[in-house]
């Protein structure tokens, strides 16, 4: 695998964030080929999978073709994978582990696949180097992607290794945490100007306003890692990498108005941390208070919230209250502002009672929510 030649792309998120990563890699000037519920295709060589990997915000991982061919079988599977030259692909003292997503009627569980696919790369390696590389679950050395369905099998080198949804700032995640990608795309969602105030109440660990202030000062989510795929292969050079980390200081940068407060004591003090570690904790002003009692600044801006969503019956009703109390708070405080509550709970949405502008899909772990919008006007509503 060489670093000039071009070969497919893919790149990898969560359901509903593919609008905001497409968005993402065409702002970077890459050219999109294909676009899947949770997939974008383009063209690229290993140096534009370090550019995605530092970059993207909203992604999970970023995987280059190897080789792709027709295997209906584990043992023509094997024999194929058996010719791939994996000794120029893979260091000879290196750590390989494979993972990837499998569907058809020759194999029943995936764990077989991935062992056939693990003995032609080690045999294949025995023989041309005479060692026979150790592998595992550990996804911190080279990290191989294998997509088998039906007939069709396409092998990747996964550039990311651990997967870029987690952007590597938070060191203490706190209560039903959101992953950081997700947190991004819901800050895209809102189409926040990164000039104007973001307030964000109920914040927890903090990664809502973190993510605002990341794009506010143009940081890059991938300059926290210290560890990516790419660079557990031989194609791998350091001047390289370097030169791609060094482009991406360039950019416009903001100073908005951030605030983020929380009435458990505690969450505050791990935002803070977080925040700290993401290099931004003087960008966000941290209250320890009720929702309702946060400081809200004159001018345009965006209030958003992210209440529990409530599981159980008596956590539910108790939560009432509270999604009222954010209705009240919208109407009493945040006219001239956007307000957003991000739940996966309909019926407790509808005790906010004001109407919404939207209501934008996302899927939090493996819970639907919606983004609702409430335009908070300053005066009387116009006709």
């Amino acid at each position: 695998m060489q670093n000039k030649l071009r070969q497919r792309i893919i790149i990898q998120c969560f359901p509903y964030l593919t609008e905001y990563l497409e968005k993402e890699v065409s702002h970077l000037g890459f050219q999109i080929e294909r676009v899947e519920r949770t997939a974008v295709w383009l063209q690229g060589n290993l140096e534009d999978t370090m550019r995605l990997n530092l970059n993207l915000r909203t992604a999970n991982r970023v995987l280059l073709l190897i080789d792709e061919f027709q295997a209906a079988g584990p043992d023509i599977l094997y024999r194929e994978l058996l010719r791939v030259p994996w000794e120029k692909i893979i260091p000879k003292d290196g750590y390989l582990s494979i993972h990837g997503y499998v569907k058809n009627d020759f194999i029943r569980d995936n764990r077989f696949a991935f062992m056939k696919m693990k003995d032609a790369i080690v045999d294949r390696m025995n023989e041309k180097n005479g060692v026979r590389p150790d592998s595992g679950p550990d996804m911190s050395g080279t990290v191989i992607y294998l997509h088998w369905v039906g007939p069709t099998v396409a092998v990747y080198l996964d550039t990311s290794g651990e997967t870029i949804a987690k952007h590597g700032y938070r060191k203490i995640p706190g209560k039903a945490p959101m992953m950081e990608s997700l947190a991004a795309a819901v800050v895209m969602s809102t189409g926040w100007d990164t000039r104007s105030a973001f307030i964000n109440p109920m914040c927890g660990s903090g990664t809502i306003a973190i993510e605002a202030a990341l794009m506010a000062r143009n940081i890059a989510p991938g300059s926290f890692r210290s560890n990516f795929g790419f660079m557990h292969c031989n194609a791998y050079r350091q001047e390289v990498w370097d030169k791609v980390r060094s482009d991406v200081s360039g950019g416009e940068k903001t100073a908005p108005v951030i605030i983020a407060s929380d009435h458990d004591q505690q969450a505050v003090r791990d935002a803070q941390m977080n925040a700290r570690a993401a290099g931004v904790e003087e960008m966000i002003t941290f209250e320890h208070c009720n929702f309702t009692e946060t400081s809200i600044p004159e001018g345009e801006g965006i209030i958003i919230l992210n209440p529990e969503y409530g599981e159980r019956l008596g956590v539910t009703n108790a939560l009432e209250k509270v999604y009222k109390d954010i209705g009240d708070f919208f109407k009493s405080r945040g006219k001239g502002k956007k307000g957003y509550v991000f739940t996966g709970n309909p019926d407790l949405a509808k005790k906010v009672g004001l109407r919404t502008s939207s209501r934008t899909p996302f899927l939090n772990a493996r819970i639907e929510c919606r983004l609702l919008e409430y335009e908070l006007y300053a005066g009387s509503r116009k006709k």
